[in-house]
């Protein structure tokens, strides 16, 4: 069945966009929510009057989508796990890892947009994580990756040099 959505639907489309669905996802689903409406004459020629509008908020969402991307490249990730002596991980770091380190800098991504190569990291390094914006826009993620035993000599070294002065 052909509907108009009224709405953003996750993993479906944006407000506007003409998509094909089962009959019964339609009938059951997203016309009970208002979430979208039947393709139709009227229908169309509703959101053909609406077009200005639909293409305005779809440019906003391009140019935060443009300064995310900006405050990503910019930004680094430390994640300090605990590993042997061959750098080996104990655990993994994985795309969700990854979002809440960056939830807790500020920035809201879901794990679903984090592209680990790979899928996880399993050795300390550094490594370049790809994040999937707004439609195509793609960030690149720089994540180091220590073992803790690493980061508690860098703290005692801090330490030392504190006391030192």
């Amino acid at each position: 069945m052909k509907v108009i959505l009224n709405s953003d639907v996750k993993h479906l489309g944006e407000e506007g966009d003409v998509k094909v669905v089962a009959n019964g996802y339609a009938r059951n689903y997203l016309f009970p929510r208002n979430i979208a409406v039947p393709f139709t004459d009227v229908t169309v020629a509703y959101f053909e009057s609406r077009k200005e509008e639909l293409e305005a908020k779809k440019a906003e969402k391009r140019a935060a989508s443009a300064s995310l991307k900006e405050k990503i490249v910019a930004h680094n990730v430390l994640i300090t796990m605990p590993a042997g002596n061959n750098g080996k991980l104990y655990g993994a770091v994985t795309n969700q890892t990854i979002a809440d380190v960056l939830n807790k800098d500020g920035f809201e991504i879901e794990r679903k947009r984090i592209e680990v190569p790979g899928l996880t990291i399993k050795s300390v390094g550094k490594y370049t994580v790809r994040v999937r914006l707004y439609e195509s826009d793609m960030a690149e993620l720089v994540v180091v990756v220590q073992s803790q035993e690493t980061a508690d000599k860098a703290a005692a070294a801090a330490a030392k040099e504190t006391k030192a002065e």
